[in-house]
């Protein structure tokens, strides 16, 4: 979004490993990225921690498929993921997502206040992240996937489907 926002940043991520990393640290350090169109992948290559550059590289990538399947791959995971520091920056591994409402704010009419509602999170388990290790996530069916209401009565999935008044849909 257009917005950039502390906490919106802490609730949105695609994050194959978040922590402290300094890709200026050595020069065959790379954050690279690639799409042919069907899978957007981005990858760390040999990425040292701030202040501990002496445990080793990292190597890792998250692939976006077009399909809504990730894949995050760990090439080099050089120490244990559950040992990383989280004091100068947060260490996470997993999807999250969240939006952001601008509300009027009672006291000072010509303000907004900015509400964040984080409405899902997938977190990995950090200690099974390891070397030639990877995870899959697959999406799940939703309603979306079908093209008018009458298709999305009509399927066998099995959803707790409701009017939102909100989006009056």
């Amino acid at each position: 979004g257009d917005v950039v926002h502390r906490m919106l940043t802490a609730t949105q991520y695609v994050a194959p490993l978040m922590a402290n990393f300094n890709p200026s640290y050595s020069r065959d350090s790379t954050v690279r990225y690639w799409d042919n169109g069907t899978v957007f992948v981005v990858q760390w290559d040999k990425v040292y921690l701030q202040g501990k550059e002496d445990v080793g590289s990292f190597t890792f990538q998250a692939a976006l498929h077009r399909t809504g399947r990730i894949v995050f791959a760990y090439k080099e995971i050089p120490v244990p993921v559950l040992r990383i520091s989280a004091t100068q920056h947060p260490v996470k591994a997993g999807l999250s997502d969240a939006f952001m409402i601008l509300n009027p704010a009672p006291d000072v009419p010509e303000s907004r206040r900015r509400t964040i509602y984080e409405y899902h999170r997938v977190e990995l388990d950090a200690g099974k992240i390891a070397s030639l290790s990877a995870v899959e996530f697959t999406p799940l069916p939703t309603c979306l996937q079908h093209g008018s209401c009458e298709t999305c009565e009509r399927s066998e999935l099995a959803f707790n489907c409701t009017w939102c008044h909100v989006l009056q849909r």
